[in-house]
């Protein structure tokens, strides 16, 4: 298993314009992605996802720079099994062995950022690896699975008060049991945010979950606004409610309202993740495995949630890849009872990997295939590889 190679490609594909929406992020007409390889001198390989942005689209060239030429010197001829070691002295670098004698970290100055984000997709393709080389999937290196099925929500919700009753009942259609709509900023006032909410749940019903997510853009006392107008809409959660810089803030609008409080997609390492916990700002936790850390971090959170005794949520917007890696934690995780499913116009999950990603019935099942269960579409690369 000694790694022989790493490469990361900034893949870019344009959404085809009926399938692209409008957000606060302003018309996404793109979606991009880091694809990460990793290469062992058997020739196995594993594939991970970085991240540059939370959302559809992000400039990639910074974390293929850091890939292949911070990252990469560091791995090579490593024993991609030792994955937990890797990480540190890819977290710790040169002072690795203080850390890894100590038990304790010593961290680089990139322990936040896109720094963190390429070593979440070269941990995800070494988890990936491991599962291939061992004939298992990642799950199962991660405990096994605490349930055989899971229900996913379907991710998506930007249509006007008008029409988000028809837009959120199409996902029903599709065998969905749980929405997720978007507001904040895009809406330009709070009572527009509130009035689409309220023609939402009205057009679902009591029995379909509903969430709303903010994308962090309302301040504190329009967050608490927001609030005040949707508490009779039974909200399963409120998502990143205000800007992921004031933590506090968004403490201060958990203590004012009943309604559940999810972020965490936005957060980098456990660290962060704590930090919001200490201030009880939190009662859904969402890393991205893409963001975060990799499958590592990731689970570290999970039992950041399990033993505080709140929900874990993985982001799950991005390609098939990142998608994986959250959905193998979730089900290796007790705290997690449900996953995002993306609803918006994604080529990376489509059409990236020869694979087909399925939700029957509103339901996905435990994973089964070895590593990520996840192989490239070669050509799509080629097709969509950006020159950095």
């Amino acid at each position: 298993m000694k790694i022989t190679n790493v490469e990361a490609f900034w893949l870019r594909c344009p959404i085809p314009k009926e399938k692209q929406h409008f957000s606060d992020y302003g018309l996404l007409t793109n979606f991009d992605m880091t694809l990460v390889v990793i290469t062992t001198e058997d020739g196995l390989q594993g594939f991970g996802e970085a991240k540059a942005a939370v959302g559809s689209s992000g400039v990639c060239a910074s974390i293929v720079s850091c890939i292949e030429n911070e990252l990469k010197p560091v791995l090579i001829g490593k024993d991609a099994k030792n994955i937990n070691r890797i990480w540190e002295e890819m977290y710790n670098g040169t002072r690795d062995h203080y850390a890894l004698t100590r038990g304790r970290r010593f961290p680089i100055l990139g322990r936040r950022g896109l720094t963190v984000s390429a070593m979440s997709g070269i941990d995800t393709a070494l988890w990936d690896l491991k599962g291939k080389a061992l004939g298992v999937p990642v799950m199962d290196l991660l405990g096994g699975a605490c349930r055989d099925q899971m229900p996913a929500y379907a991710s998506g919700g930007w249509a006007d008060a008008e029409n988000i009753g028809a837009q959120l009942n199409g996902y029903v259609a599709k065998g969905f049991n749980a929405v997720k709509m978007r507001v904040g900023i895009m809406d330009q006032t709070v009572q527009n945010s509130i009035d689409r909410v309220k023609a939402a749940r009205k057009a679902l019903g009591p029995n379909i979950k509903l969430m709303a997510d903010a994308h962090g853009t309302f301040s504190v006392p329009e967050a608490k606004q927001f609030c005040r107008g949707v508490e009779d809409c039974n909200l399963y959660w409120f998502e990143e409610p205000i800007s992921p810089d004031n933590r506090h803030g968004t403490a201060e609008v958990r203590a004012s309202t009943a309604i559940p409080i999810a972020a965490g997609e936005s957060e980098y390492t456990s660290f962060d993740i704590r930090d919001l916990l200490e201030v009880r700002a939190l009662d859904v936790i969402q890393p991205d495995a893409a963001i975060i850390g990799g499958i590592s971090e990731t689970m570290r959170v999970g039992h950041l949630a399990s033993v505080n005794q709140l929900e874990l949520a993985p982001h799950c917007w991005g390609s098939a890849f990142s998608f994986m890696a959250g959905l193998n934690v979730a089900f290796a995780s007790q705290a997690a009872t449900i996953i995002e499913f993306s609803l918006g116009g994604n080529p990376m999950m489509y059409d990236l990997v020869k694979e087909q990603i399925e939700v029957k019935a509103g339901v996905i099942g435990a994973p089964t295939a070895p590593g990520l269960g996840l192989t490239p579409n070669w050509d799509f690369v080629k097709e969509f590889k950006q020159k950095v």
